[in-house]
């Protein structure tokens, strides 16, 4: 049976992501999408196996748009002030896209490549800005760790109402990045 007229992988993700936005990632299913763009659960599976592959194409499209925000941020600029960018641009990220930003942990199979390789790109993103301190392996490694911790703790404390006394967010979000940078630079100095 060829797919419907106007459907498409595209459309189908566009409408994911806004439901998962909206009402967040586990109330994403095929019928409650097909309700969205007005056809039968079964016109789907003509773009997508099953919900399991619909999360799979929803991880990718959100790996890969966090990626390129990344990217963005961290172009022309270098160690502090690429750090700063690239972790507003996450954070950014994740409180416009909170569905499309849960499903980039999403993993039904530890070894899809695909997931695993846009993974590993983010991840060299954040090694190559890093790669501007003076950090041995084993410091880069833990400083990814933790700057990695401090923007999904963050994203994801912010996402639940975790943070409800009367203090500015985002001068928190800026004063914890002022202080693993500060961090960094101890770890640095302690190399020297």
């Amino acid at each position: 049976m060829p797919p419907r007229t106007g459907l498409s992988l595209h459309s189908i993700l566009q409408a994911a992501t806004e439901l998962a936005d909206e009402r967040g990632w586990n109330e994403v299913t095929l019928t409650i999408l097909a309700q969205k763009l007005g056809v039968r659960s079964p016109s789907l599976y003509n773009h997508v196996n099953g919900l399991p592959g619909l999360r799979r194409e929803m991880a990718l499209t959100g790996l890969d748009q966090l990626k390129d925000a990344l990217m963005r941020a961290a172009v022309g600029r270098s160690e502090d002030k690429a750090i700063r960018e690239m972790s507003r641009a996450y954070l950014e990220f994740a409180r416009a896209h909170p569905g499309l930003y849960e499903a980039t942990f999403y993993t039904s199979d530890i070894d899809d490549a695909e997931i695993n390789d846009s993974k590993h790109q983010m991840l060299e993103l954040f090694m190559q800005v890093l790669n501007g301190f003076d950090l041995n392996e084993e410091a880069l490694i833990h400083a990814i760790r933790g700057l990695r911790s401090v923007l999904h703790g963050f994203s994801s404390l912010e996402r639940i109402g975790g943070f409800g006394l009367n203090v500015d967010i985002n001068q928190s979000f800026e004063l914890i990045i002022n202080t693993f940078l500060q961090g960094l630079h101890t770890v640095e100095s302690n190399h020297k």
